[in-house]
């Protein structure tokens, strides 16, 4: 396959993947300040395992919930309104959770981040349907969700000095001025493509003539779209596989710091240092394998969709070194499996966020992101819980790990057998027009 040149084109796009990407890494910052955190606030209001369990799940709750509306009314309204005032709320929420006096406060606040929160990853999922071609699509993708990884690396030990030197309430002070410092930034300089004045008319057909996303809603109406896209078992394939993949990873997101408090006896800061390993390694094979890698195979003229597929299903694979962890007391031994496993999802991860974009018929990304996202985050949700009842009763993390590796399996033969090839799906019939049963 030849993919035309775009030494012409300009480079306008990946200053707007940098900045989706910049979005997601706050974000997550966002996010993960609750598990650094976690250690004074439980002291402070006399925690159990279990409230905190429910506590890092308070997001995913809500979150997950919304995904599926979210990306109708990204597919209505489009990844600009939506995005803004998505980045606006991030900031309120931390603010709310700076001020919370207890349980019930930060619970309702962690709520109300799920809410906020909730059109990120669809509304950047989307936008780079439209800004990149598809050859260019896996980097892309990669950039903000290696972010995602990132944010562990530099998030963590910032958020975890910020608390040991100010106190908890400060942490989420310094969250909720980087949410409003990027909602700032979305406001002034995000714009879809067609909208977008200081793009070149050479940029943007070589955007639209290589694949990218067709701006607009789709003719069938919201409703139609999600029944449509219900009965697919594409949607289905990648429902079921990126959700196993979301289990694992908000075990990881939530419980690795604890997890290094507790089992391997370290301080807050300590614990800090070491999760930033694998996240770091993580997001070194989000960017080169699920990313860089996946475009250089497609512009040599390998075939798109094995190479997609390739990557998606051996990262998953490769998750399941989060077997090893569950043998070892030694901290440099855990930390080179859970860097394995993660490392492994990580190169997973963009292949799962672009597939939207890629598979979508026009209108239906959002849609797709939104179901896609939903039992992402419902796993993720389920995640925390569920760890949080294993250490309880068993005072050990093993028996949490273990659960994860099998539903990885699950997520594995889900992608192997139901995704099917990596192409779009047919447009369906305008609303009122009857529904193809295929």
């Amino acid at each position: 396959m030849a993919i035309p040149s775009n030494t012409a084109a300009g480079k306008r796009r990946w200053g707007i993947g940098a900045l989706l990407g910049i979005g997601v890494l706050i974000n997550y910052i966002d996010r993960i300040g609750l598990s650094v955190a976690a250690p004074q606030i439980k002291d402070m209001f006399q925690l159990t395992p279990v409230e905190l369990g429910l506590l890092f799940s308070a997001f995913a709750w809500s979150y997950s919930l919304l995904q599926i509306p979210v990306g109708m009314v990204i597919d209505r309204f489009g990844p600009t309104k939506v995005g803004r005032w998505g980045a606006f709320l991030w900031g309120v929420a931390s603010v709310i959770t700076a001020f919370s006096s207890g349980f019930a406060g930060i619970f309702f606040a962690r709520i109300l981040l799920g809410v906020a929160e909730a059109p990120a990853f669809p509304v950047s999922s989307k936008a780079t349907g439209y800004w990149f071609p598809r050859h260019e699509r896996g980097l892309a993708t990669a950039i903000f969700d290696a972010a995602a990884k990132f944010s562990n690396v530099i998030g963590v030990p910032l958020v975890a000095i910020t608390i040991v030197t100010f106190g908890w309430r400060w942490g989420f002070g310094l969250t909720a001025f980087l949410s409003f410092s990027y909602f700032i930034a979305f406001y002034f300089l995000y714009r879809d493509p067609s909208a977008h004045e200081k793009l070149s008319k050479e940029e943007l057909n070589y955007i639209q003539q290589n694949g990218g996303a067709p701006e607009g809603k789709s003719e069938a109406g919201a409703m139609n779209m999600l029944g449509y896209l219900l009965t697919k078992s594409k949607v289905w394939g990648l429902t079921i596989g990126f959700a196993a993949y979301g289990y694992t990873f908000y075990l990881f997101l939530t419980w690795l710091p604890g997890y290094l408090v507790q089992t391997m006896h370290m301080s807050i800061l300590k614990s800090a240092g070491y999760a930033a390993i694998p996240w770091a390694f993580a997001t070194l094979t989000d960017l080169f394998v699920g990313g860089w890698l996946i475009d250089h195979l497609i512009k040599r003229g390998w075939d798109e969709s094995k190479v997609r597929k390739g990557v998606l299903v051996t990262g998953m694979l490769f998750g399941l070194a989060v077997f090893g962890a569950t043998q070892t007391t030694d901290p440099a031994w855990a930390i080179f499996w859970i860097s394995i496993a993660l490392g492994g999802l990580a190169s997973a991860a963009p292949v799962g966020w672009s597939l939207p974009s890629l598979i979508a018929p026009k209108g239906g990304a959002g849609t797709i992101g939104g179901i896609m996202n939903f039992a992402n985050n419902l796993m993720g949700a389920a995640a925390p819980i569920v760890t949080g009842f294993i250490v309880g009763a068993t005072n050990s993390f093993a028996n949490a790990f273990m659960v994860a590796g099998v539903i990885l399996v699950i997520g594995i033969v889900s992608f192997v057998f139901v995704l099917g090839r990596i192409e779009p799906i047919p447009d369906p019939h305008p609303a009122g027009a009857p529904v193809p049963a295929v």
